[in-house]
């Protein structure tokens, strides 16, 4: 994880290290697969099969590899993606990270929307998942932002 550094005037930066920030993001990847395994091991056969009267094409990305079934699990990644990417964790189709903190911080209050409205009808490991993304966003969001208040 990377360090606080004191500039000359005193004031700290976070220094991010590159080799973190890929350990970070292959873990989030990781899991990723982890929850989009356990969504298709516990969802009914007939949600695995592609939707009937359509044929993927030779050339369609689709028929190359399997999309994990819809789910909470599934949505609330999305969105936690969404977070990552407007906060550079995740670079954009050129390789270079894209910075956007007013993106970040509304993806992050959908997250909160979405808490919100789900609120008593989310299992303990979907109510968990939702904590665990908007403690994981909004605690990025602030190390971030904090490099360009000071």
């Amino acid at each position: 994880m990377g360090g606080i550094m004191a500039e000359e005037d005193n004031q700290p930066s976070l220094h991010i290290d590159t080799d973190w920030k890929k350990q970070a993001q292959e873990e989030k990847r990781k899991l990723a697969e982890q929850e989009a395994a356990k969504a298709a091991a516990s969802a009914p056969a007939d949600a695995k099969a592609p939707p009937a009267g359509r044929k993927a094409a030779a050339g369609d990305s689709r028929s190359q590899r399997e999309v994990p079934p819809a789910s909470f699990g599934s949505l609330v990644q999305s969105i936690l993606m969404q977070v990552l990417f407007h906060l550079g964790d995740l670079p954009n189709r050129s390789g270079e990270p894209v910075l956007n903190l007013d993106m970040a911080k509304h993806q992050i209050d959908t997250l909160v929307i979405l808490e919100e409205k789900c609120k008593g009808n989310l299992s303990a490991d979907e109510q968990r998942l939702i904590d665990t993304a908007l403690y994981e966003a909004r605690m990025r969001y602030v190390a971030v932002a904090q490099q360009f208040i000071g």
